[in-house]
């Protein structure tokens, strides 16, 4: 799925992101300042979540309630190697059962081999972006 929107429409994209998704983890690529964050924080809204969404860009992992469920988001952007993701427990994470949004996620993308969504973000222009759904399977 391939969409392309202005950053006011976040909110309707996320509902639209949501309802094409097949799983409850989500790997998000873009460049800096692509509004990964932004993209972030309209989903986790759509989800249900009244937390207060930031980036855990120093925290690594940030935690949103969402009635029985939670959703973890992580920033693996400053995270240098698979160890480093080991010793801070990604495992437990990724085999919750929650939801699970990581930025930067090229570091883990081999370990996993559950169903994963992974989200592409680009910017067009000043105030648009396009947005690319792929639904994989990793093979271990």
């Amino acid at each position: 799925m391939e969409i392309t929107y202005e950053l006011n429409d976040v909110n309707s994209i996320a509902n639209q992101v949501i309802n094409n998704l097949t799983s409850k983890t989500i790997f998000l690529y873009g460049d800096m300042g692509v509004g990964k964050t932004t993209l972030i924080k309209a989903i986790v809204k759509a989800l249900g979540s009244d937390d207060e969404v930031s980036s855990p860009t120093f925290s690594i992992v940030n935690q949103y309630e969402l009635g029985d469920d939670k959703i973890y988001h992580f920033d693996l952007y400053r995270v240098k190697s698979l160890d480093e993701a080991y010793n801070f427990g990604i495992e437990d994470y990724l085999y919750s059962n929650n939801w699970i949004i990581i930025e930067w996620p090229e570091l883990i993308e081999d370990i996993l081999s559950d169903n994963i969504d992974s989200i592409y973000l680009k910017i067009e222009s000043e105030n648009c972006r396009k947005l690319l759904i792929k639904q994989h399977i990793n093979q271990q």
